[in-house]
């Protein structure tokens, strides 16, 4: 198979050397990680939780943004791959007295950095670490601006294959805050890629960017229509903190027109899961009847999270640029 030599995930032979979008890589590489994640699932269970993987190996996680659960997982899954773990308080690191990102990229490297993750505001900082770091050293994006969430788009995809078994004949619904979302950006294209059948974008006319439809999406400004015969629905966080203007009358009249209860669900599918990636806002986006029902699968996604996030690591940690 050939591959587009200027994706900066990729070496030279094909293979995934960081991590930085689900856009741009091929059905093989998503099923690739999936697969490798499967075979992590059960190290949960066992009584000592660890894989010699990555032994003698440094993670760093920089999270120039806050983060609770993503960086908790990133956390345990390189700790289970016996990795040496450094979580940096960047609020009080170098970076906050006014160092360059890459001057503080090329110090932590001095300490022999083998992999960086990195979570950031302004959307591209993964790839411009990427573009600098040594050929053995490896960049995984845990979160950019509204443009990439790599591994929750593969903890999703994980979640969806592991209830559904296979994308073909799938419809999945993304419903919410689509315009500030990372998150749905990732889940877009790997569902696009993985072969589902249709991909459905659902939220106010304010919340969806225009050009929605170019992705191959379907875009339902209406909950009831959008989630019809739906096989998967993905419920979005209302990012408050990234909105600038009135996009919304209130959280309440969101909540009446979109926020997915009981009664809305009956709408798709009687098997149709119900995820999100989190924080939950209940009562904003969803309510808790939902949050807490038989069809939510929104806490066995954060344990698929730290299965996903051990493969990733595990597999750009194995390919040399």
């Amino acid at each position: 198979m050939l591959y587009k030599r200027n994706n900066p995930q990729l070496n030279k032979n094909g293979e995934l050397i960081h991590l930085l979008s689900t856009e741009g890589l091929s059905k093989d590489i998503l099923t690739h990680i999936l697969d490798t994640a499967s075979s992590f699932v059960s190290v949960n269970d066992r009584e000592v939780k660890k894989v010699p993987l990555l032994r003698g190996k440094s993670v760093f996680n920089l999270f120039f943004e806050n983060s609770t659960r993503t960086r908790t997982t990133f956390d345990i899954a390189a700790t289970r791959l016996s990795a040496d773990v450094y979580t940096l308080d960047i609020a009080r690191s170098s970076a906050s007295k006014g160092e360059s990102l890459l001057d503080t990229i090329a110090n932590l490297s001095a300490m022999a950095a083998d992999i960086f993750v990195v979570r950031h505001s302004e959307s591209g900082a993964p790839y411009l670490i990427a573009q600098h770091v040594a050929p053995h050293v490896h960049v995984v994006n845990a979160g950019d601006g509204r443009h990439a969430h790599p591994t929750q788009g593969l903890l999703d995809m994980f979640t969806i294959r592991h209830y559904k078994k296979d994308f073909a004949n799938l419809t999945v619904a993304i419903v919410g805050d689509v315009l500030h979302s990372r998150v749905a950006r990732s889940d877009i294209h790997a569902l696009t890629t993985l072969g589902c059948a249709e991909v459905r974008v659902v939220g106010p006319k304010t919340l969806v960017p225009a050009d929605m439809a170019q992705m191959g999406v379907r875009v339902f400004n209406n909950l009831a229509e959008g989630i019809q015969g739906c096989d998967v629905v993905i419920m979005l966080r209302l990012q408050n903190e990234r909105m600038s203007g009135a996009l919304l009358p209130s959280s309440q009249e969101y909540f009446e027109s979109f926020g997915l209860t009981p009664e809305k669900l009956q709408g798709a599918k009687p098997d149709a899961i119900v995820m999100h990636p989190g924080p939950i806002n209940r009562g904003v986006e969803i309510d808790s009847a939902v949050v807490d029902g038989q069809q939510s699968v929104i806490l066995p996604q954060v344990t698929f999270g730290i299965a996903v996030r051990m493969a990733v690591m595990s597999i750009v940690a194995g390919n040399e640029a």
